[in-house]
């Protein structure tokens, strides 16, 4: 612990405090992507930021439009399964009680993430035919929030690679089994977990990085529906029997409604669990009753209002909320300002060489209801940076694998990023600094990092070292340490 004195304290004791408590507890970062929505990794920041950027809009990409499926769908999951792209989602016409026996579990496929189609699966009937997308029926409450993930375990059973949860306080959370996510059948008859209240989308999955099954669902900080709606977690090995539920902590940030979370491993870089979720604002009326009316908006799907936010984890019950700001803010329109609208699908994926894509539930209510696709650059989340004045990072001491130094970055053309390796007191590295560092100019989502002609760092590999990354007008999104046999 560093001691606290009164008066001024000399600048560099503090800085060696810092340091010497820093090097006791080194970050091993292996060969991992590394990205910038949280402070983790940092112990300064000199005129540089963290920054956090604004998905572009891409437009309609699924409506809801079919008779089973209609203005309250919601909960939708994205799954990418080698080529093809799976999305999951209630279907519901008219509004009725959590879990009633309308709600439908639908699907929809594609194999670019932007076009999509609802193929006629025959499975079930639904309103005196089978010719339908549904995949879920007749298993009122879990059809009112089913979310399904992939099971990476690699003890799953081939029979049981998909993986889903669903269900209402009264049902608790039942388990459901796939091989290939559209032929679903119970992993037991009782519920595998009760204790929550579970009256919105409840999330899970395999965790590489801790090694166990993760569940992120609905509790209030207060008892029953007091307080807000916030997350807890719980745990398990098998997918059966959990543990003691833990309310998730958000650091020194103030409580706000969060009606989903959709917790869930960053496809680049798993060990980072992402949470772009919806931030409901109770009785905050942005429509009149008049402008609902021409909407047609159902009459009590207008008196609130929502956007998407966007929090990280790295494992057990904290998020960080470095970005209290809107992470997707509502469109231009009043149909992006009801109840329940903006409502931010899970899970990222990859749909362009240089693109992930993030899906909203958007006209909530209304009969122009769908799911808006938009887009970011790989990483693109939010990004150490600078202006032209220039900044700099230190991060705290790290070790790492590999022999050379990747970076996703963009500047202007006047912009630069170096990189300077240090020893773990803060010492200079010899071939390593910032005046030996090649200046990386232009717009890359991988670049290996030079000093002088070298990018070879396996000298340093599996030593205490600490990053200075100085920046002008330029932005860094990742980076990570990898291993290049040439």
């Amino acid at each position: 612990m560093i001691p606290v004195y009164s008066g001024l304290l000399p600048v560099i004791f503090l800085l060696t405090a810092i340091q010497v408590s820093l090097a006791q507890e080194a970050v091993s970062l292996a060969d991992r992507r590394e990205l910038f929505v949280d402070e983790y990794l940092i112990d300064s920041l000199k005129g540089a930021t963290l920054r956090m950027h604004t998905p572009v809009d891409e437009g309609q990409v699924l409506p809801f439009d079919l008779p089973w499926e209609g203005a309250f769908s919601a909960y939708v999951t994205i799954l990418q399964d080698g080529d093809t792209f799976k999305a999951y989602y209630r279907g519901v016409p008219t509004a009725g009680k959590d879990g009633n026996s309308a709600e439908v579990t639908c699907y929809a496929e594609s194999a670019d993430g932007i076009h999509w189609v609802k193929p006629h699966l025959g499975i079930h009937e639904v309103g005196g035919d089978t010719n339908n997308n549904v995949i879920l029926a007749n298993e009122a409450p879990i059809t009112h929030n089913f979310s399904p993930f992939i099971d990476t375990n690699p003890a799953a059973k081939p029979d049981e690679r998909y993986k889903a949860l669903g269900g209402t306080q009264k049902s608790g959370l039942v388990a459901f089994t796939s091989p290939d996510g559209i032929h679903w059948k119970r992993l037991q008859n009782e519920p595998v977990f009760r204790q929550g209240v579970f009256d919105s989308q409840n999330v899970s999955f395999w965790s590489e990085n801790e090694g166990m099954y993760l569940c992120y669902f609905r509790s209030w900080t207060g008892k029953g529906y007091q307080g807000f709606r916030s997350v807890s977690r719980t745990t398990s090995r098998d997918f059966i029997h959990w543990t003691e539920p833990e309310p998730m902590g958000f650091g020194n940030t103030p409580y706000e409604h969060l009606y989903t979370q959709q917790t869930s491993p960053y496809f680049r870089a798993p060990h980072i669990y992402l949470a772009i979720g919806a931030r409901f604002m109770p009785n905050r009326k942005v429509v009149s009753d008049e402008e609902a009316e021409k909407l047609g908006v159902n009459p009590n799907y207008y008196n609130d209002c929502s956007d998407a936010i966007l929090m990280s984890s790295r494992g057990g019950n904290r998020y960080y909320r470095h970005f209290m700001e809107s992470f997707i803010r509502p469109g231009i329109g009043l149909q992006n300002w009801v109840s329940r609208s903006n409502y931010p699908a899970l899970n990222l994926v990859q749909t362009g060489p240089a693109e992930m894509s993030l899906y909203v539930n958007q006209d909530y209510a209304q009969p122009s209801a769908h799911l808006r696709r938009y887009s970011m650059r790989l990483d693109g989340l939010a990004s150490l940076s600078a202006g032209y004045a220039g900044g700099e990072m230190l991060t705290r001491p790290v070790t790492f694998t590999g022999n050379r130094l990747e970076v996703n970055f963009a500047t202007s053309a006047a912009g630069e990023v170096r990189v300077e390796l240090l020893d773990e007191s803060g010492n200079k590295l010899p071939g390593y600094s910032l005046e030996e560092c090649r200046p990386l100019v232009g717009n890359e989502i991988s670049k290996t990092v030079y000093w002088n002609s070298n990018p070879d760092v396996s000298e340093l590999s599996g030593k205490e070292i600490r990053m200075r990354i100085r920046l002008s007008d330029a932005n860094l999104f990742s980076f990570r340490f990898y291993s290049n046999a040439d």
